[in-house]
This record gives structure tokens, sequence and C-alpha cells, in this order.
């Protein structure tokens, strides 16, 4: 069942939560990918420095200020697009990053996206972790999954890009602090399945 806008129009650490065990799909050119998401991270408002909003609204922000449910895609560094969904009422800025996603539809297919953008990728048929490490990060995860720019506001209730409950069961939540970013790491808001392998690893200075 596609989740309706209702899900995505709370408090967000509640949708990050919520988020976890849920399947993200996209259908790009007749090609279905999917995985269910293993790992979020949330970005809250204005006053929360490693949120885009805290600079104030821009052109290239705007859709945090938005309709809940509306996907938020930027460019990261100018190398990786990462896909957000936005949450809570509008005009309030707040998003969650999805992070990491355990492969489920199109596997082969992202294999191939992921080599024609990655070197030293481990053949994905080789183990089991191999295939957990596809959609592990942001980046790799839009990269296999061929979700871009154009999929920018983009609503999540739609039929190309979207979030399904499938009824999945799933592990203990554990909260931890947000990695990846230089502001805002003290906030415990990046959430995930306790030991699925394809969760991003904390290195020493994330």
């Amino acid at each position: 069942m596609k989740l309706p806008s209702s899900f995505y129009k709370r408090p967000t650490l509640e949708v990050a939560a919520d988020l976890l065990g849920k399947v993200l799909v996209h259908r790009r050119r007749g090609v279905v990918t999917s995985g269910i998401i293993v790992e979020v991270e949330a970005y809250i408002g204005e006053t929360d420095p490693a949120c885009h909003a805290a600079a104030g609204r821009t052109n290239r922000n705007r859709p945090l200020y938005g309709p809940a449910g509306r996907a938020y895609v930027y460019l990261n560094y100018g190398i990786h697009c990462l896909v957000n969904v936005v949450t809570e009422p509008e005009p309030f800025p707040a998003a969650v990053l999805i992070r990491a996603l355990d492969p489920l539809e199109g596997v082969e297919v992202m294999r191939r996206r992921r080599r024609r953008t990655t070197t030293g990728l481990r053949p994905a048929d080789s183990s089991s972790a191999a295939l957990h490490e596809l959609c592990r990060g942001p980046g790799n995860l839009t990269k296999a999954m061929a979700i871009t720019l154009e999929e920018n506001r983009l609503d999540f209730t739609g039929d190309r890009l979207f979030i399904e409950d499938r009824q999945i069961a799933t592990r203990g939540v554990v909260w931890d602090r947000r990695i990846g970013i230089s502001v805002g790491t003290e906030k415990p808001w990046r959430a995930y399945l306790d030991a699925h392998p394809a969760v991003s690893k904390l290195r020493s200075k994330a």
C-alpha cells in the first residue's frame, strides 16, 4: 500500500522512525527499482544548523517549505544527488534524508548503474554482503535507483517515485548522531535498523 500524504504531515522524528521498513520505489523508463529503507536522518527547521533551511528560504531549499510528502532532491558537493522526503505541515521546513536501502527489485539494474559510476565496487553477485553495499549511503542509493534532480519536488503519492508499506517485519530501531555533516552533529536524529549490513559505517571523522 502506497503511503498517503497524511503519513508525512507529522513530526519529523515520528516520520523518520516509521519510514524504517517501508519500501522506496522508483519507476524510470519502464524499469522499476526498489529497496527497504533501513537508515534515515532528520533535518528540522531553521534552528537546525545542518538543515538547508538554516539560512532561510532560498530557491534551492524551497521544497522544504512546501507540502509534506514531496521529494527534496539536491546535488551534494556537486557530485551526488540526495533524496529527502518533506515532512511537517507547511510552511515549516523539515525533511527526512533516506540514507540506505536493502535492495529488493531491479537488483541487476542497480548493479549496472553503480558500476558505471563507481570504481572498485566488488562484483555484487560474489556475496550477500556486496548486495547490501549497492544502496549503502545516500549518494549510492540514488545512483543505483537513478534518482536525479528531475525527481526534485515530485509527489511521493504519485506513480513515479513513492514509498509503500508492504508490512515487512523489522528489527529494533536505533537512534544515533547524524553523520557526514560538520554542524549539528550532536543531535541524535539518525535512525536505522539495528545491525543491518546496509547501514552506513560510522567513521571516526564523520
